[in-house]
């Protein structure tokens, strides 16, 4: 279990940063003007421009901001990133409108997304402190999240529908007198096999490891871990088949 203390709030109130400083730790993860000014520019000329120019210019300028892009990307219009030399993107994948890859921490790897993922409008793939990997063809529709505090993993040809959650983290409320806000964090982080399926509204929780074939039912909550092939529903999630049993 990874433990942190990052609280996001308290970092940006620091006393002696400029707000200029603050602002780059949160969002370039660069130290330097140049840095800043490179992440500014691109994304000033780029982000918001719509169309075919948009995808054009995003396609020839993001590339520089990414610490490695593979061909034939594609990146809509108001794709946000942050940590950007953390993010990682292989050939082919289509990141679509609205997206926010946050690759923010201070010693994490960052952002894996493999060949030919899919990201559906409005998807945040969000770390703190941690890692997130997407393996090849990873097909996510909109509006989904995934949050990481040390590693949440899909395995290739999974398909996430809207809306789902991957939680891979939680607070760590050991002082009763103090709010939340002002305590740590802990993570045990997410692992899911290849070929999987969820339905729309899923929310799986931190410390949770899926099965490589499993179909998890629309609007279920994933508390604890589901075997290979198997069929799970319910709040909680629970197994009612195995895929591989002849009954329909």
């Amino acid at each position: 279990m990874k433990t942190e203390s990052v609280i996001i709030q308290r970092e940006m109130a620091a006393a002696g940063k400029s707000r200029l400083a603050r602002y780059a730790d949160l969002i370039v993860g660069r130290p330097g003007f140049w840095a800043l000014l490179k992440y500014e520019l691109i994304t000033l000329f780029c982000a918001p421009v719509p169309g075919l120019l948009g995808l054009w210019l995003r396609a020839r300028l993001y590339p520089a901001l990414l610490g490695r892009c593979g061909r034939g990307v594609v990146f809509g219009a108001g794709v946000t990133l942050r940590h950007p030399h953390k993010i990682e993107i292989g050939d082919g994948a289509i990141i679509d409108d609205h997206c926010l890859l946050d690759a923010k921490g201070r010693d994490n790897a960052g952002i894996r997304i493999g060949a030919g993922v899919y990201l559906g409008r409005n998807t945040i793939l969000s770390c703190k402190n941690g890692d997130i990997v997407l393996g090849d063809r990873v097909n996510i529709g909109f509006n989904a999240e995934l949050f990481s505090g040390s590693r949440v993993e899909l395995g290739a040809d999974t398909l996430v529908a809207a809306y789902c959650y991957f939680i891979g983290g939680d607070h760590d409320p050991q002082d009763i007198e103090a709010s939340v806000t002002e305590q740590g964090s802990r993570s045990e982080g997410i692992a899911v096999g290849p070929k999987c399926w969820f339905g729309a509204g899923v929310k799986v929780l931190d410390g949770v490891t899926i099965g490589g074939h499993a179909i998890v039912g629309a609007g279920a909550v994933v508390t604890r871990d589901i075997p290979d092939y198997a069929i799970a529903v319910g709040l909680p999630a629970r197994v009612v088949r195995d895929r591989r049993t002849a009954a329909t």
